[in-house]
Parts: structure tokens; C-alpha cells; sequence
């Protein structure tokens, strides 16, 4: 049994301790927003916080995180209302969205180290592969969360971290397939 605190929550996995602690985390404790990318720590997609460290948690094995502290991206915050999740919808900053969870983990650990990053910093914080080349954007994300930590802006441009579901059904018209048309004389 491997016991740490995922998401402020104290876990037991009854897993084998040489599990990759990525597939504990999406598998075990259903948190699959920790992406599986690669399997062997280059692109990132499965950054996670350990003990305020961003770690890729395909390299990271239940046995070493044993008593430690793990943060996910569900885990930073419920909301969506984290300084960097809020400046990359306002500044463009997400594609297709499949990096961008072990993004934000990787810049929300650079802003609780350093809050005034140099873009040298932020690039050299940030190694995670996007495929849809979202860089430029990625860094001025990251430079504007680092004015927001820094109380130095506010975020209004970003939408609400949420819709309810009643309210997204009740935006959207029925869908029917088209009548057809009768053939009969």
C-alpha cells in the first residue's frame, strides 16, 4: 500500500509500488487530466506538483511518491481561477488543449518560486512540448499571470470557469434530422 495526499485528500493505493504515478493517478483516482504523452518525461503533458515541485509523473513511482504531497490540475484550482489558468484563456494561449493541463502545472510552480519571472526564466520553467506551437502566446500567459500573483493586474478578459449544463442545453436548439420528403403521387 502506497499512501500520499492527492488534491489535499489522503490516498491508499493498493498498487504495485513501481507504478508509474501518472497511471495511479488517471487509473485509481480517476484524475485523468494529468495527460499521458509520451511515457518517457520529454513532453510534459503529465506534470504534476509534488511537494510544490513540477514533476512528470510518467518518471515518478508510487514508491518515491510515498508520503508526499501531489497536486493535479483539478487540484490547483476547482474553479479554474488560478492566476495562469485565467491568463492563458485570456491571452490565446491554448490550442488544442491536450498540453496545457502539465503547462499551467509547470508555470503555476515557476510563480510560486518566482513571481516576476524573466522571459529567459519562463522558457527554461517551461519544458513542455506543444504541438500546436502556442510558445509566444504560452510566455506572455505566463508574464501576465506573473502581474496577476504580483497584484499588479486583474484578469476580466477570461470567461467564467464554468457553464451549467441546464443553461449550455437550454442555449442550444434542437437538433432533428431534416423531414423528408414524400416520393408518393
Amino acid at each position: 500500500m502506497t499512501d500520499l495526499t492527492v488534491n489535499g485528500r489522503p490516498l491508499r493505493f493498493a498498487m504495485d509500488p513501481q507504478m508509474p504515478l501518472l497511471w495511479a493517478l488517471r487509473d485509481a483516482a480517476n484524475l485523468t487530466g494529468t495527460k499521458y504523452g509520451c511515457g518517457v518525461g520529454d513532453c510534459g503533458a503529465c506534470m504534476v506538483l509534488v511537494d510544490g515541485a513540477a514533476l512528470r509523473s510518467c518518471l515518478v513511482t508510487l514508491a518515491e511518491a510515498e508520503g508526499r504531497v501531489v497536486t493535479t490540475i483539478e487540484g490547483l484550482s476547482r474553479d479554474r481561477s488560478h492566476p495562469v489558468q485565467q491568463a492563458m484563456v485570456a491571452e490565446q494561449a491554448i490550442q488544442c488543449g491536450f498540453c496545457t493541463p502539465g503547462i499551467v502545472i509547470a508555470a503555476a510552480a515557476l510563480l510560486a518560486r518566482n513571481s516576476n519571472p524573466s522571459e529567459e526564466e519562463i522558457v527554461a520553467a517551461i519544458p513542455n512540448l506543444c504541438r500546436c506551437g502556442v510558445y509566444p502566446r504560452l510566455v506572455a500567459a505566463i508574464r501576465r499571470a506573473s502581474r496577476v500573483v504580483r497584484r499588479q493586474e486583474r484578469i476580466s478578459a477570461a470567461p467564467p470557469p464554468g457553464i451549467d449544463t441546464s443553461d449550455a442545453a437550454a442555449s442550444v436548439p434542437a437538433i432533428r434530422a431534416p423531414e423528408q420528403e414524400s416520393t408518393r403521387p
